[in-house]
């Protein structure tokens, strides 16, 4: 629902729009001043481009959308693209994006192969690098196990600084539901934590959405979040909801 008056989400500064959770200060276990490097691409106070290579779920988008983020609170405008929605158009998506500053692009193993992606990839990376515009890069792989079609694109992304991204282990998983919970201001128990590590199978996408759920049913009952509220809520025993 709109009120008269009210910001439209296309008027909205854009660091606004990106989840408050997808934040620099909110990625558990970066390596060595990576988050640092990140910034400062962003922030345009350092010119070497970028190429985030992890496993999924290793934090990719995270530091692709925080990035974003604290290009706009630095004044600078940004733009994040998840490749798997411009897959067969990318030169149309990527024209697009020519007048921002920042670009973040996420998910090129999901173009590799794809002849006519590539190229406008390829013809993109040119353009952008002679425009001075600065651009971040994830994918699942390194530049030289991504299934490229075009030998030149992958020299071009063999060039940008890579950073090495890990899987968290069950302490950092641990880790990222106490701070989420902090920052929404949700008292949970460990108890409750290992529940629900158990309970999604350790998928941090799923306990993002089910801490949302938590969240509102907590505030709706004024309830600590303990085994047994997470039973009341949520139902059944770990393993028996969906994964």
């Amino acid at each position: 629902m709109s009120r008269p008056g009210a910001r439209t989400a296309g008027q909205l500064p854009l660091a606004l729009r990106y989840p408050p959770d997808q934040r620099f200060d909110g990625f558990v276990a970066a390596p060595t001043g990576a988050l640092a490097q990140i910034e400062a691409l962003a922030t345009g106070k350092a010119p070497d481009w970028l190429y985030l290579v992890g496993a999924p779920a290793s934090g990719k988008t995270h530091l692709a959308l925080s990035a974003c983020a604290a290009a706009e609170s630095a004044g600078r405008r940004s733009a994040y693209l998840p490749l798997a929605a411009a897959v067969g158009r990318m030169r149309e998506a990527l024209d697009a994006l020519h007048d921002n500053p920042f670009i973040a692009l996420d998910g090129l193993d999901l173009i590799a192969g794809r002849s006519e992606d590539e190229v406008a990839l390829f013809d993109f990376h040119n353009r952008a690098r002679d425009a001075g515009i600065a651009v971040l890069y994830t994918a699942c792989v390194a530049p030289d196990a991504l299934p490229l079609v075009l030998p030149d694109l992958r020299s071009r992304l063999s060039h940008c600084t890579r950073i090495a991204l890990l899987p968290l282990d069950d302490d950092g998983r641990r880790d990222v539901l106490r701070l989420r919970a902090r920052r929404r201001g949700l008292a949970i128990d460990e108890a409750a934590i290992d529940w629900l590590l158990r309970r999604v199978d350790r998928d941090l996408s799923s306990l993002a959405k089910l801490l949302d759920q938590l969240d509102r049913a907590s505030l709706a009952e004024q309830r600590r979040i303990t085994v047994p509220f997470l039973r009341q809520v949520l139902g059944g025993e770990p393993g028996q909801g969906s994964q």
